[in-house]
């Protein structure tokens, strides 16, 4: 089981049979980064672990580091996506960390966090209207919350990446995976619509 945390394809496939349809995967590209960059705004208001030391630094009005709660699940996913793709989670880096810095910056307005929840919200309606019009099924969380939350913006990147030509025997592979993994809960949920039937 943890073994297959760390390999790319069954993650992905995991992740990619929530995500198949072209509308769906579209509204992703845009909502996914505004969740995340809208829970980092979030949660800049959670006290700092205590094993943090008390590290602020402005590179410009708009850049702001702090050794927080955020910049801790900043580095988790990054290495996370370092085990999965080290060349995606190298190109990822950089959004990675303009998210974080801006996050930290943007929550210091007076109305940071007022403006995040509106974002957050907003962007997390429209991936459950992506899943129900779309897709027709519930989203990735309802199965994996860990795997939906963390995977979804390194999902997203390789999907970009992929349009531009990064690993076509990776995206092969995936689609194949994905059609398994599709055929799979399909039939999962025709063999439990089948058992509801005969206890009813």
């Amino acid at each position: 089981m943890m073994s297959s945390l760390f390999d790319v394809r069954k993650q992905l496939a995991f992740y990619g049979a929530y995500h198949s349809h072209p509308v769906n995967v579209l509204i992703h590209i845009f909502g996914v980064p505004a969740i995340l960059w809208s829970a980092f705004v979030l949660s800049t208001q959670l006290p700092p672990p205590a094993f943090l030391p008390p590290i602020k630094y402005v590179f410009a009005k708009h850049l702001v580091f702090e050794a927080n709660a955020p910049a801790l699940t900043a580095i988790f996913y990054i290495i996370y996506y370092f085990i999965l793709d080290p060349v995606a989670a190298f190109l990822y880096t950089p959004q990675m960390v303009l998210m974080l810095l801006t996050a930290t910056a943007y929550a210091q307005r007076p109305d940071g966090i007022r403006n995040a929840i509106i974002v957050h919200a907003v962007s997390w309606i429209a991936q459950f209207i992506g899943h129900g019009l779309a897709e027709g099924r519930a989203p990735a969380l309802l199965d994996n919350v860990l795997g939906a939350f963390v995977l979804a913006p390194f999902f997203v990147h390789l999907e970009l990446l992929f349009k531009i030509g990064y690993r076509p025997e990776l995206q092969k592979q995936l689609k194949s995976d994905v059609g398994i993994e599709i055929a799979r809960i399909r039939r999962e949920k025709a063999e439990k619509r089948r058992s509801e039937k005969k206890s009813s």
